[in-house]
């Protein structure tokens, strides 16, 4: 029997690996254009850049034009047309639910998760002056800041890491929070005043990870990308995504979840706040890394029994 890579590789000498323009997403899609030149060196991997609607509408907040897909839709429209072979997304970026025929096909090791704040004036979270301005688009980050601290003004600040971190210089803000994953993958750890402690700031769904999307017959990406793959944080990012599938959340809603596993155990913690902050269910459920979308789905019914069904129908507009 022939093998199915070396047939593979003879008929499809280049493949083309579609990603958003921004600096980040360039530099996240040429990692894993390294990491393939590696696995198959007689296959050529070429980049399309491809803008998005949420590259496009940049001064309103994502809530208000449809929080799901803005940043993965023109490219999976792409991959559905046969325009690209591949597709490297930030995780947090990609609803629950693909078009159908496309698939997760890898989801490398997990860069840091975390929340990063950074100031202007070198201020830890907790000693920012009383009212001050802190740039976030993400109404996760902010139901959490001010339930830390309310009173703190949270204003809208969107744009890629350039522009945000442009405009806390400028002065337009007091202090930005920001992914720190995307900060240490374009070299920028050093802008970090702090990590975010959990207990302040839980991450958004998938937050740190990439998810490599392809056509789910793809039988040669599929086998390609399974090398690149990482089992423990595939199996963590499962387990946050069936948490917020079954909370029917976008990645705006003020949602969050981090799973950690370890062997054959999980651990998921996850929460549901109300946009102002003053109220928030936090829980945390644990199981065995093969039932891992079970854990996701028994948290989230715990947290919409425990009142996080109001809030969301509150958000929702269906109270």
């Amino acid at each position: 029997m022939k093998d199915p890579m070396a047939v593979s590789i003879r008929d499809r000498s280049t493949l083309v690996l579609g990603t958003r323009g921004s600096k980040l997403a360039v530099q996240q899609s040429e990692w894993v254009q390294a990491r393939l030149r590696e696995l198959a060196p007689e296959v050529t991997v070429t980049l399309r850049r491809i803008q998005t609607s949420g590259d496009k509408i940049l001064d309103v907040p994502l809530e208000k034009i449809g929080g799901k897909g803005l940043f993965v839709k023109e490219i999976e429209e792409a991959l559905l047309a046969g325009e690209i072979d591949l597709a490297v997304h930030s995780m947090k970026d990609v609803p629950t639910q693909l078009p159908q025929g496309l698939a997760i096909l890898c989801v490398p090791q997990r860069e840091d998760p975390r929340d990063a704040l950074i100031s202007r004036t070198g201020c830890m979270f907790k000693d920012l002056p009383h009212g001050a301005k802190v740039g976030t688009s993400s109404l996760r980050r902010q139901a959490q800041f001010l339930h830390a601290r309310p009173d703190l003004r949270i204003e809208m600040l969107r744009g890629n890491l350039d522009t945000r971190l442009r405009k806390l210089r400028e002065g337009h803000y007091d202090a930005i929070v920001l992914a720190a994953a995307g900060l240490r993958r374009l070299g920028w750890a050093h802008e970090i005043t702090e990590y975010l402690d959990m207990r302040i700031s839980l991450p958004a769904i998938g937050q740190g990870a990439l998810g490599i999307e392809g056509r789910h017959d793809d039988v040669f990406i599929h086998s390609l990308l399974g090398r690149l793959d990482h089992a423990l944080t595939r199996v963590a990012v499962l387990a946050e995504r069936a948490l917020l599938d079954r909370l029917e959340g976008g990645c705006q809603v003020p949602i969050a979840a981090y799973a950690t596993a370890s062997g054959t155990g999980l651990r998921l913690e996850g929460l549901v706040a109300s946009v102002d902050g003053k109220e928030v269910i936090r829980d945390v459920a644990e199981g065995a890394t093969e039932h891992a979308g079970e854990v996701g789905r028994q948290l989230a019914e715990r947290l919409l029994a425990r009142g996080g069904d109001k809030i969301l129908k509150a958000i929702y507009g269906t109270a």
